[in-house]
């Protein structure tokens, strides 16, 4: 089976990106380097091509009861523009995948959800919704989105392409006619995702790209800037097999509210205990943990790398990794299994570098 393009696929093969298949799509892995571009976004402005991301509006009169019963989160108290971030979970309490909720009415609701899940999660919500009064639709085929990410990000937004974005504060959306502009991203700082139609994209990136004030940045670097402010990857620090409460995501489920798909199994998990959990590891050299990799404690396989790299912000070698609850405490030692060798480590927040986003 082919893998699909996003409608900016040309624009990258223009720009000689390195093209890698990612969730069912043909994507630019990089185009400089992925430090480069990085940093960049660290430091300055960077532009994402996230048209691979799927979009389902849920629109009706029982729109927000609907939403609330498949979410973690709580949305029955949410302003009309705000943004939610949780998890739509199976009864079980493993995760059918990570997304965000925005409010763009009193019952009307966008959700965006990741690329490799978009046939499964489509699936899902249209099997959940029995009983409500609601209509779905899959949107993912209609709308480009760009991510434009970095602390010159808002300046870029207004004066490039001419957006209004200043008044959002984080996780806050509007409308523009028939553009929606987020004050949302997946990279630990300051920025804005623009969703539109495909003509409507190529000509923001055309603009982007014309400026010389935004650098191309690949799926490379979108993995290293949301790993290091501990940011979940869907198959790696959350999946079928791994609940929101091991995630270290409970924040995110509302235990309060009546109801939600999961919430039995994850109550439980929440006051009795889970059997591993998803922990930050620092190395004490210099080597690079990799997804998959063993993690030791005293010579005993423990648990698993989900995400590790060399972190270009802090240049420290560092891993998140899903272990055993009781070496999961921080200040905990335990060592990678890297080839033939073991490095020693210790556990840590996942947060390895501060988020800069705009309250």
């Amino acid at each position: 089976m082919e893998n699909k393009r996003t409608c900016l696929y040309d624009k990258h093969v223009a720009l000689k990106a390195l093209i890698s298949p990612f969730g069912g799509f043909d994507m630019p892995i990089q185009y400089s380097s992925i430090i480069e571009e990085h940093n960049a976004v660290r430091n300055d402005c960077g532009v994402f091509d996230v048209s691979h991301m799927g979009e389902v509006t849920v629109r009706g009169r029982d729109a927000e009861r609907y939403v609330n019963h498949i979410f973690t989160n709580d949305v029955t108290q949410a302003p009309i523009g705000q943004i939610y971030y949780g998890m739509m979970c199976y009864e079980n309490g493993g995760t059918v995948d990570d997304l965000l909720v925005y409010k763009m009415g009193e019952n009307d609701f966008f959700l965006v959800i990741n690329a490799a899940n978009i046939d499964k999660d489509w699936a899902w919500i249209e099997q959940q919704a029995e009983g409500f009064d609601v209509m779905l639709e899959n949107r993912s085929e209609f709308y480009g989105q760009i991510a434009v990410q970095g602390p010159k990000a808002e300046a870029v937004v207004e004066e490039v392409l001419g957006l209004a974005c200043k008044e959002l504060v984080f996780y806050t959306v509007k409308t523009i006619g028939d553009v929606i502009v987020s004050r949302t991203g997946y990279t630990g700082e300051d920025g804005f995702e623009i969703y539109g139609s495909h003509d409507f994209i190529r000509e923001q990136w055309d603009k982007l790209m014309a400026s010389g004030r935004c650098k191309p940045c690949g799926l490379g670097c979108r993995d290293t800037l949301r790993f290091e402010v501990g940011l979940p990857l869907y198959g790696d620090e959350l999946s079928a097999d791994i609940t929101p409460v091991m995630a270290g995501l409970s924040m995110f489920c509302k235990f309060d509210k009546p109801e939600f798909i999961g919430k039995e199994a994850l109550l439980k998990q929440k006051t009795e205990g889970v059997s591993q959990r998803v922990i930050g590891i620092e190395l004490k050299d210099k080597a690079v943990p990799r997804h998959g990799y063993a993690v030791l404690h005293e010579g005993q396989k423990v648990g698993e790398v989900t995400t590790g790299y060399n972190s270009i912000s802090t240049g420290k070698s560092v891993c998140m990794a899903l272990v055993d609850a009781a070496h999961a405490k921080l200040g905990t030692e335990l060592e990678i299994q890297i080839r033939k060798k073991t490095f020693p480590g210790v556990v840590v927040k996942k947060r390895f570098y501060d988020k800069h986003y705009k309250k």
